[in-house]
Order: structure tokens, then C-alpha cells, then sequence
């Protein structure tokens, strides 16, 4: 599937030239980013909270406590809605109804199931480190029994999904172009510093290649 189908669940309905339904476009979008937002209904009450995901093929996996009540609502449901932004940009213009920003957006919607099988659910938890750190868990001490047990992980399967892009100038009226109000774009982006060791780390322990490459890949 090169697409994901279009339906009233995922259609963009404003600024419909800016949507994209192509499944390597919205892929490409979800691993640009480590967090996203997950919206639930706990007790009648509408949340949405941040957390930390990973992805393989059409998978999102998340992890949590036995007792979290975001995890535990969506499994309730059984079905989720995700959505991940990147600001890439502020839009000024010349008039206050046509500031903007420019952005990558993807909304996902799928079902959801608990990862039981142990071989499974560490490959999950894998998956969600590496995608923090590309190749990182080999560098890290593995959950323990008790750490493992403890941790409830999630498998959010994409049924469908949209993205929504904006990567232009500013776009003002005809006759504000006259006008002597500034107008223009602020580039954003989120950039990785030198690392930071702990402080009580040993002299003898190297920063892992892993997080030497990130932070070139990102300065």
C-alpha cells in the first residue's frame, strides 16, 4: 500500500492542497519525531497527553506503567488517534489575519492491542529507545524481571492516516504588498548540543558512538 485510503475519518477538510495520505511521506514525518500526542476518555473526561513512541512498519509502540490510565482507556477502546507536528517555521505577515507558521503534520487512527509476547514486547521497547537514539540499546542495561513485568506496552496498529504540510512564504492580501509593515519567515529547528556526562560517571566510560552520531546528525 503506497496510499492510505481517503474517508471521512482522515480526510483533510481545511487547506486540503497541503494534505498528503502517502504512506512513506506520513512514515517519514512520525520518524522526524520521538514524542507525539494521544488523545482519551477517562472518566467522561476528554485528555491528551505527550509520550514517547517508536515505529516499525505500520506499528507505533508505546509503553507505560501497569496502572496508566491512558493506557488503560485505549485498551478499554480499543482504538487510538496519534498525532505528531514539527514547527519548522514562523510565518509573519503583514497583517495579523495571515500570520502562519510552517509545520509537518500527521494524525493517525488504529487499533490497539497489548504486547503479551515477551520476545515481542522487549523488541518494542527496543524500538521505542532507537527510535529516542538510533542503535542505542545495545549500550544501555536491558529491563530487569522485575523492570519488565512492571511495564505495559502497546501496539497501535495504522488503519489509516493523513498528513498536513506547510512550507511556504508569507501570503498576504493584494493591497497590504503596498503597505510598509515588515513581513517575512522565521526558520525553527530543534538542534542537539554537546553531551552533557553524568557527573558521576568514570573517566574510562566513552560516550557510545550512537550518541556521538546524533548529535552530528542534528547540530
Amino acid at each position: 500500500m503506497s496510499e492510505y485510503s481517503v474517508s471521512k475519518l482522515n480526510k483533510v477538510v481545511r487547506g486540503p492542497k497541503r494534505a498528503s495520505y502517502d504512506v512513506a511521506t506520513i512514515n517519514t514525518i512520525l520518524d522526524d519525531a520521538f514524542l507525539c500526542h494521544i488523545g482519551y476518555v477517562y472518566n467522561g473526561e476528554a485528555i491528551v497527553i505527550p509520550t514517547a513512541y517508536g515505529r516499525k512498519g505500520n506499528k507505533i509502540y508505546i509503553h507505560g506503567s501497569l496502572k496508566n490510565r491512558m493506557m488503560l482507556s485505549l485498551l478499554a477502546s480499543g482504538k487510538a488517534s496519534i498525532s505528531v507536528t514539527h514547527l519548522d517555521g514562523l510565518v509573519l505577515a503583514r497583517s495579523a489575519f495571515h500570520h502562519s507558521a510552517n509545520y509537518r503534520s500527521v494524525t493517525i487512527f488504529g487499533h490497539v492491542e497489548k504486547i503479551e509476547d515477551p520476545t515481542e514486547k522487549m523488541e518494542a521497547l527496543a524500538c521505542i529507545l532507537n527510535h529516542m537514539v538510533p542503535e542505542h540499546w545495545d549500550n544501555v542495561r536491558p529491563p530487569n524481571q522485575k523492570e519488565f513485568k512492571a511495564t505495559l506496552v502497546m501496539a497501535i496498529t495504522i488503519d489509516t492516516a493523513s498528513a498536513k504540510t506547510r512550507a511556504e512564504g508569507v501570503n498576504d492580501e493584494a493591497e497590504d504588498y503596498e503597505t510598509s509593515y515588515w513581513a517575512g519567515v522565521v526558520p525553527i529547528k530543534q538542534v542537539a548540543f554537546d553531551a552533557i556526562a553524568d557527573e558521576t560517571l568514570s573517566e574510562t566510560i566513552k560516550m557510545p558512538k550512537s550518541v556521538e552520531n546524533y548529535i552530528q546528525k542534528n547540530k
